[in-house]
């Protein structure tokens, strides 16, 4: 029930957000930040005992984001997956507390997901991709963007790690960003 509620909470957030960012002044306008990969992160970052709800929900969350981004299908949900064993992989050695290191670990999981991303696009040959200057140049601003929108969105997961909290114990530490 949790994942499902973060994952249905990370696509209302990425339709918001891809409709209200583009109204932004100045230059990134055209880099709308991942939240698909920010959430990805989350649950493989908090994962618990089992790997599948998590992997479930990140593929299906990616799913969703190809149907309304118009990403061929399948694409964002790979992306997104290998995002999610990433974090899960990184899990054991960093705490994503503070803001700095929150802001920091959101970009680094942008950098990631934008330059998985490339990378199967230009794998499979069918897919467009645009000349490396482009392609760094859009990830360097999804990155910047990822990396300001990160803190908010992981306070918001945070919260609902909190609401799906069994004991006062677990709740605290879900507000303060441990992992259970």
């Amino acid at each position: 029930m949790r994942t499902a509620t973060i994952v249905l909470v990370a696509y209302v957030m990425c339709v918001v957000m891809a409709a209200v960012w583009r109204f932004m002044p100045g230059f990134l306008h055209d880099a709308i930040p991942g939240i698909g990969p920010l959430t990805a992160a989350y649950l493989g970052y908090t994962l618990r005992p089992f790997r599948a709800p998590s992997t479930a929900g990140v593929v299906v969350l990616g799913y969703l984001i190809d149907v309304v981004s118009g990403t061929p299908p399948g694409l964002t949900s790979l992306v997104l997956a290998i995002t999610a064993e990433i974090a899960r992989a990184t899990q054991q050695r960093i705490f994503v507390r503070g803001a700095s290191m929150t802001i920091a670990f959101s970009g680094f999981i942008a950098l990631i997901s934008t330059l998985a991303s490339w990378l199967l696009r230009a794998i499979f040959h069918g897919l467009p991709t645009g000349t490396a200057k482009l392609e760094l140049q859009h990830a360097a601003l999804v990155v910047i963007a990822t990396a300001l929108v990160g803190p908010i969105v992981w306070r918001v997961f945070r919260r609902i790690d909190a609401a799906y909290a069994r004991t006062h114990r677990e709740r605290e530490a879900a507000l303060e960003g441990l992992v259970p």
